[in-house]
């Protein structure tokens, strides 16, 4: 996936590494949980490096931080902002809208499709 910005390349394969590129400047390998990977990502990481996560700890993540929502409202406190990061229904639309806009991009032979367009 690319921006203006940078650009970012996974591969189910090797499911710990992720390219990030910032425009004009050469890749780099984040791996999963090492170095150049900030708390949020080190926070969602559920087993050690070297074992693949998937499915199942991804929604065991989603799970432990909209639990720790809930508790967080019921006993009158603020929730850890590690569990704030959680998809938004906003984000939900934004992801849909994202996917129209692809298949729209397919339609039209792989011309850009400017999200804005899609409508809401």
């Amino acid at each position: 996936m690319y921006g203006e910005k940078a650009g970012i390349e996974w591969h189910q394969e090797e499911p710990n590494d992720l390219q990030f590129a910032k425009l004009g400047e050469a890749p780099e390998i984040l791996r999963r949980p090492g170095s150049g990977v900030n708390s949020p990502a080190a926070h969602a990481s559920r087993i050690p490096a070297g074992h693949p996560e998937g499915y199942l700890e991804a929604f065991a993540q989603l799970y432990t931080d909209l639990a720790e929502q809930i508790y967080a409202r019921r006993e009158n406190r603020k929730p850890s902002a590690a569990s704030l990061l959680v998809p938004t229904v906003e984000d939900g639309v934004e992801g849909m809208r994202f996917i129209a806009a692809t298949l729209e991009s397919s339609k039209r032979n792989a011309a850009w499709v400017n999200l804005q367009s899609i409508s809401k």
